[in-house]
């Protein structure tokens, strides 16, 4: 007899089971369950809020952005009154955020990668004097270093009436650093535009370059021929427009200082401490990705001839990079959600501009979901940018 012919009773597949005993069926069910608890929270606690609101006569949405804002910023990327919008600080704090974070990040990668090279260096003194800075920074709080180089800026230098005057228009006080910087003119930002124009295409230059040498064997200095026309291009622009050379001079006005460029107290001290506070974090984070490659390596580079400066450069980085780059990303990002501190210091960036608008309006859950938005933009631009680094600079398998 067949094993087809053997009756299976109720008619039923023998292959077929519960589907509480199915993993895939089990799995969608806990998930739609899930899903319905998440959505019955979201629910009870919005419906809650809503309730809540109306009872106390809280009005919401985000009409008030269009509202004059009344209040004065005292450093601005952009031009901005107390006659401004709502809309307009919060873009000023959100362009102020976005300011000392992209120095800061810039400022801490170069510091940060200093230290860590110095770190191993077979100087007795250099290296030891590189992990006391890691240990010092590493274990001072960083709200605690924003108070301290803020009481240095304030307590350390003179009124402005008694300001330094190192050098011709330029003054140092605790209103900050004040210098003179050309007048507006329409040189400048054609010179800006020229200068970035070049370096687009000395991108392109320098991979057509090294796609040349891949090829043919030949080098092509693209580097240099870009470099020679990022200066003589945008110096020809100036020649162009008549050689502007008018100067907008601080002058001393009452308590302070009228025109020029002022670069205040609160914004250097909260750039140095993050910079200071982060560096040496990545500093530790470039010494390991150096001594995660091998010492034969070193040795054979050395073996052929190249000087250590070569080493590091061709050898030693390249492929350091590799390790370095993923919690390098964390570090730049803990930069950037550390600066909410500055409003500790008075700098006003996007935290204390939100603040002070949620005083004024009471729209406080609108304020906090502007700050959650805009921090998880500048996290995610961020880690999108070094994600792609990251990925350019990954092993390529065969």
């Amino acid at each position: 007899m067949k094993q087809s012919d053997i009756p299976t009773g109720s008619g039923s597949s023998p292959s077929a089971v519960p589907f509480w005993r199915d993993a895939g069926k089990r799995a969608l069910v806990f998930q739609l369950a899930a899903l319905l608890i998440v959505a019955g929270t979201c629910y009870y606690l919005f419906s809650n809020t809503q309730a809540n609101l109306e009872r106390q006569s809280i009005a919401t949405g985000f009409g008030f952005l269009d509202k004059e804002a009344s209040f004065e910023i005292a450093e601005s990327v952009i031009a901005y009154s107390a006659a401004d919008t709502y809309r307009k600080a919060l873009l000023v704090g959100a362009l102020n955020t976005l300011k000392v974070s992209f120095i800061g990040i810039i400022l801490t990668t170069i510091l940060g990668t200093f230290i860590g090279i110095a770190r191993l260096s077979s100087n007795w003194l250099i290296s030891r004097l590189s992990g006391m800075f890691i240990e010092v920074m590493q274990n001072i709080p960083v709200l605690l270093q924003l108070f301290f180089w803020y009481a240095i800026f304030y307590e350390a230098f003179p009124s402005p009436r008694q300001a330094l005057n190192p050098f011709n228009g330029v003054f140092l006080c605790n209103r900050g650093l004040i210098f003179a910087i050309p007048e507006a003119h329409a040189a400048y930002p054609a010179m800006a535009w020229t200068f970035l124009i070049i370096l687009v295409i000395g991108w392109f230059l320098n991979r057509w370059g090294y796609r040349r040498q891949e090829l043919t064997g030949q080098a092509f200095p693209a580097l240099r021929i870009t470099a020679a026309a990022a200066i003589l291009l945008p110096l020809g622009v100036w020649f162009l427009y008549g050689t502007p050379t008018a100067m907008n001079v601080p002058v001393l006005r009452g308590f302070n200082f009228q025109g020029g460029l002022t670069v205040s107290p609160e914004f250097s001290a909260l750039l140095l401490g993050l910079v200071l506070y982060t560096s040496a974090f990545v500093a530790e984070i470039v010494r390991a990705g150096i001594q995660s490659i091998s010492r034969g390596q070193i040795e054979a580079a050395m073996a052929i001839g190249l000087r250590p400066g070569r080493v590091l450069q061709l050898v030693v980085l390249p492929q350091a990079l590799r390790v370095i780059i993923p919690p390098l990303t964390s570090q730049m990002l803990n930069l950037t959600k550390n600066s909410t501190l500055a409003i500790a210091i008075g700098y006003a960036d996007f935290v204390a501009v939100t603040n002070t608008t949620i005083n004024q309006t009471g729209q406080a859950i609108e304020g906090v979901a502007l700050i959650m938005i805009v921090y998880l933009f500048f996290s995610l631009s961020t880690s999108v940018f070094m994600n792609w680094y990251n990925k350019r600079m990954a092993l390529v398998e065969r």
